[in-house]
């Protein structure tokens, strides 16, 4: 199975920003990544994204989806309009969902639904507070997520990706060590294979402040599957490195 290097842009671009650094990560892939390689870009920036990486290996993700299939939801998109864009994978859940939109597990798996209807792959995104950690919750808080997600999708559980995305570690340049990251990711390993035969097809990225520095020590840990990267996806060289550091 081929590592996922996936890049969350979050709320950053521009036209020209855009085309400068796809252009760059096109040509550092030079037709042949070695793993699976996507940019998560802002819904705004789809078609201008999908023009630049047209036969290149380079895979387009948006960052959030609508558990509706159309209807009168103002400001939503839906899972049918990203996939006419070509978006292969949808990042769905991410901390910043939960906390600033009041995303529930309940909204997250059922957004989860509508990405595998449409034949879009989620990125679905657990991960605990710093509270929650220094309580000792961490497990239960990820299993937590995760079973609503299993509950509601069980039949096709096989074909999300998932994100531990410890929320004390995104974007404040603190890690988890490769060890305590691997801790987490086997809890959710055997917790997708109580739930499907096939659970060695999903994925498990790392989403918590992954860089060119601590990339390949993180991903050298046999449940790490890939990265879900925020900052570093904005500065080409240093995403390229992570790239080559899952090949």
């Amino acid at each position: 199975m081929k590592k996922l290097i996936a890049g969350n842009w979050k709320m950053n671009g521009s036209l020209a920003a855009n085309d400068a650094l796809v252009r760059e990560l096109v040509r550092g892939l030079d037709g042949n990544a070695g793993c699976t390689v996507a940019v998560c870009v802002p819904a705004p920036y789809l078609a201008q994204v999908q023009a630049l990486r047209a036969g290149t290996p380079l895979e387009l993700g948006a960052q959030d989806v609508s558990e509706q299939a159309e209807g009168a939801y103002t400001g939503e998109v839906s899972a049918a309009m990203l996939k006419e864009f070509g978006v292969r994978y949808v990042i769905i859940g991410h901390s910043e969902r939960r906390q600033y939109h009041g995303e529930t597990d309940a909204v997250v798996a059922d957004k989860t639904k509508a990405a595998l209807a449409a034949g879009i792959t989620p990125i679905v995104c657990v991960g605990e507070t710093l509270v929650q950690r220094d309580a000792g919750r961490t497990v239960d808080i990820v299993k937590r997520q995760m079973a609503a997600v299993i509950h509601t999708n069980g039949h096709c559980i096989s074909e999300i990706v998932v994100a531990y995305e410890p929320v004390w570690a995104i974007g404040t340049g603190k890690t988890a060590s490769p060890d305590e990251v691997q801790q987490v990711h086997a809890v959710l390993r055997a917790q997708l294979k109580a739930a499907t035969s096939h659970a060695d097809r999903v994925r498990i990225l790392y989403g918590g402040s992954m860089n060119a520095a601590n990339a390949a020590s993180l991903l050298a840990q046999p449940d790490i599957d890939g990265g879900l990267i925020g900052g570093a996806s904005l500065k080409a060289p240093d995403f390229l490195q992570i790239v080559r550091a899952a090949r």
